[in-house]
């Protein structure tokens, strides 16, 4: 069993107990496997009602809470969770299993690899997701987005994010995907010619009247969670925002 990071977690022939460091991925493992999750983070909200034990952030995880909870398999993110926790959940004789992802297909693909690493079937919600995917047609011609996070001072989606690639499969291109940084500041007044601006409800909730008036281009509101979560979501996000941007549903 090889992670995404080329890692051999010793996971057990039967997986009964699974902590979660990742709101999505607990989603992911939830719906398919109810109660199998026994540890998640205090951000994962989903699926409604969760009943695990809660072991603090993405980032500053509660170590020894987690290994109290003697997890068959500890779920983690390359770019969530920081290197030193876990690490120090393998120093204490845990399996970590650590999932990369970067795009719709590959994160897909990923999500299928880490449930083969909870020891669990491919899942209806995955074969559905990655058909829907597929059906998609981009935006043609394609649109140029700035895609703002959050304000005072300005945030937005830079280089190198699910984000950014969940729009690319749209045929929405993001103005800012040159930037060094992944999630810039920036200028209204200063952005690069763009046609569109896409205002999500998370982190920061803008709303009709907080954000589209800071702007000259056409803005469309949408759910953060669409653009941002990669587990059961991405089958609501491929039914969902193609309508938003105004393209043929899958």
């Amino acid at each position: 069993m090889i992670d995404d990071e080329g890692r051999e977690p010793a996971v057990p022939a039967e997986v009964r107990r699974v902590v979660s460091l990742v709101p999505s991925l607990t989603e992911a493992v939830e719906a398919t496997a109810p109660g199998l999750v026994v540890g998640a983070t205090d951000w994962c909200t989903h699926p409604a009602g969760l009943a695990a034990e809660r072991v603090r952030g993405t980032k500053n995880p509660d170590v020894e809470k987690i290994v109290a909870l003697a997890p068959d398999l500890v779920l983690a993110n390359q770019e969530e969770n920081l290197l030193p926790d876990l690490d120090a959940l393998r120093d204490a004789g845990l399996p970590v299993y650590v999932t990369d992802i970067r795009d719709v297909d590959g994160g897909l693909a990923s999500l299928g690899r880490m449930l083969a690493a909870c020891r669990l079937a491919e899942p209806d919600w995955l074969r559905e997701a990655r058909e829907l995917w597929a059906a998609i047609e981009p935006a043609s011609p394609r649109r140029r987005a700035v895609v703002p996070i959050w304000r005072k001072p300005w945030m937005a989606v830079g280089s190198d994010t699910f984000t950014g690639a969940v729009l690319d499969r749209l045929g929405i291109g993001n103005v800012l995907d040159d930037s060094p940084e992944r999630y810039p500041r920036f200028d209204p007044a200063t952005l690069p010619e763009h046609d569109l601006v896409v205002l999500p409800d998370e982190p920061y909730l803008f709303t009709a009247d907080d954000g589209p008036e800071s702007f000259d281009a056409p803005s469309v509101l949408v759910s953060g969670r669409l653009l941002t979560w990669y587990g059961p979501s991405l089958v609501e996000a491929a039914r969902e925002l193609p309508a938003a941007f105004g393209l043929a549903a899958a």
